[in-house]
């Protein structure tokens, strides 16, 4: 019966068009809650045991809680077909955390030393328009167009697709690197597979620009160099992908410049 009802969330998820990352991590914690429950079958829980299940994990953080109430709701009502008044999915207070960002003349100065075009390529066109890193190893040669200067951002966070500028130094550097490695339908093939992984991503981040840092905060600090620079927050956000101008409102608070423009009063 437990085998069913992971039947009936797969054939769910894919009527209500989630991401194949987002169904992986799901199914994982749906599976995990199955194994909690033993000999006993899922067709014969009540609301406690879903919701003694929440009230006893052991969360590593807030991020993981979301992850797995949104696990264990999906189960209860989709693939239970349950109202879930009974159970209480109230999820925790995000935490309130600044993005970290890398210095815009480290990171210039780190491309310049980099040798290897492929690693150099990465990370520049990351940096240039601050691209997820899922969002980098999904370019396609096709989504690079240089007659109009824009790269098309296809079937990226919420199946969402968008476009975002391309910058002449970004395209000289792709040229290069196209003669040289002549990738496959992907923009950056891996070296056994079609396309790289975002480890990868992170290793080459890590070997140029230091070990403390990580892919994603290229994408931090792409936007928070735009907002010093005076691009308006509306463009940023269109270039980022946000939904909402609020999620781009943050990079407000780590803008050194904007800072140094407050005057004090003592």
């Amino acid at each position: 019966m437990n085998q069913k009802i992971i039947k009936i969330c797969e054939e769910k998820f894919i009527y209500l068009n989630y991401s194949p990352r987002t169904k992986d991590n799901y199914l994982i914690h749906i599976k995990y809650f199955l194994k909690s429950l033993g000999d006993k079958q899922i067709i014969h829980c009540n609301s406690k045991d879903f919701q003694s299940y929440l009230d006893n994990y052991n969360f590593t953080s807030v991020s993981q809680q979301n992850q797995i109430i949104n696990s264990i709701r999906f189960l209860y009502k989709f693939g239970l077909n349950k109202k879930y008044d009974k159970v209480s999915f109230k999820r925790p207070k995000s935490e309130k955390k600044l993005p970290q960002v890398i210095d815009h003349y480290h990171i210039k100065e780190s491309l310049s030393k980099i040798n290897n075009l492929k690693h150099k390529t990465i990370l520049s066109i990351t940096y240039s328009v601050g691209l997820r890193v899922s969002e980098v190893i999904n370019l396609k040669i096709e989504d690079i167009d240089s007659r109009r200067m824009i790269i098309h951002i296809k079937n990226a966070k919420g199946r969402k697709d968008r476009i975002v500028p391309l910058s002449q130094n970004i395209l000289d550097l792709l040229r290069v690197y196209y003669k040289e490695y002549r990738p496959v339908e992907y923009l950056f093939n891996g070296q056994n597979n079609l396309q790289y992984t975002s480890t990868s991503c992170n290793q080459i981040v890590k070997k140029h620009l230091g070990e403390k840092y990580h892919i994603h905060q290229l994408r931090h600090s792409c936007a928070t160099n735009l907002l010093e620079n005076g691009t308006d927050l509306k463009l940023i956000q269109k270039i980022l992908g946000h939904s909402s101008v609020k999620t781009t409102e943050i990079y407000t608070h780590v803008s050194n410049q904007m800072l140094s423009k407050i005057n004090l009063p003592i």
